[in-house]
């Protein structure tokens, strides 16, 4: 799938989840829902995620250049954490709506919470529709959809709240929901912080295991030995490794050999791999 669909994905969720999310708050405003209050200002980090998701797609599609070698690929990495980030601080807001509602309780327009909610949720499942092929493709896209996901299941609990509402009248559940739906956000937002800050601290991607491919490279008979191995992701989806091995067999036949390995059992592309004939990083 090449960027520029996910570009025009990304533009169609964005306009959709702006018309969500002023309908949502408009209608939180109007029946008194924190619920519906807390599910809008989920769906403007959606929208803040799409932009900074598009902004991100559009940058990483930039060419390498004499002073970026690499070209612009880490900006997806740098988009997910602003987006999580994002996220978090209107946790922190929605948490202390819910307290400052606890305390000063106001009555609550069922009907219109209903009626948005659903607006809401069949809004949110028609977004995670258009990116569902596309969630699996960097760390970026599953930002953005990460925060779709989790919209459509606010949504969802807004729905549920005002439906126990309407027959219990015990109008606490309306806060209740909008602290789960904050806990919803620091949870995926975390993990998003978590693998984008590895990946650019150069650690080792989540999917390979050092020492396996250690032991495979090992496992070809030209190999002597291997040291200064290193392993990381320039961003989600492209690893690159570099090594010295020590062998005495020609060079490229077996560059090439553990080039077709590393991409056909770790998904490793880019690699720069030195043949000594002893470990001259030792002396």
């Amino acid at each position: 799938m090449s960027h520029e669909h996910n570009h025009k994905k990304l533009g169609w969720t964005i306009i959709l989840n702006i018309v969500i999310t002023i309908s949502e708050y408009i209608g939180g405003l109007y029946s008194g829902s924190l619920a519906l209050i807390s599910d809008a200002f989920h769906n403007f980090s959606d929208v803040l995620s799409l932009i900074l998701g598009y902004i991100g797609e559009k940058i990483s599609d930039k060419k390498p250049d004499k002073k970026h070698t690499f070209g612009f690929k880490r900006s997806e990495l740098i988009t997910a954490i602003i987006n999580a980030i994002s996220l978090m601080i209107i946790g922190f807001y929605l948490i202390y709506e819910s307290i400052e509602r606890f305390l000063n309780p106001e009555p609550i327009n069922i009907l219109i919470m209903l009626g948005v909610g659903s607006i809401g949720l069949f809004g949110n499942l028609a977004s995670i529709l258009v990116l569902n092929k596309e969630k699996d493709k960097n760390m970026n896209m599953k930002a953005a959809y990460l925060h779709l996901f989790y919209d459509t299941l606010s949504s969802v609990f807004v729905i549920l709240a005002g439906t126990i509402i309407y027959f219990t009248k015990l109008y606490v559940i309306d806060i209740v929901v909008s602290l789960i739906i904050s806990i919803m956000i620091f949870w995926s937002s975390f993990d998003i912080i978590k693998k984008s800050l590895h990946l650019i601290m150069e650690g080792v991607p989540e999917n390979i295991d050092i020492e396996k491919v250690t032991q495979r490279i090992l496992s070809i008979k030209e190999v002597k030995s291997i040291h200064n191995l290193n392993i990381w992701g320039l961003n989600s989806n492209e690893t690159y490794l570099s090594c010295h091995i020590c062998s005495e067999t020609k060079k490229d036949e077996l560059i090439k050999k553990l080039n077709k390995l590393l991409e056909k059992e770790f998904g490793i592309k880019y690699t720069t791999i030195q043949i000594e004939k002893e470990d001259i990083c030792s002396r």
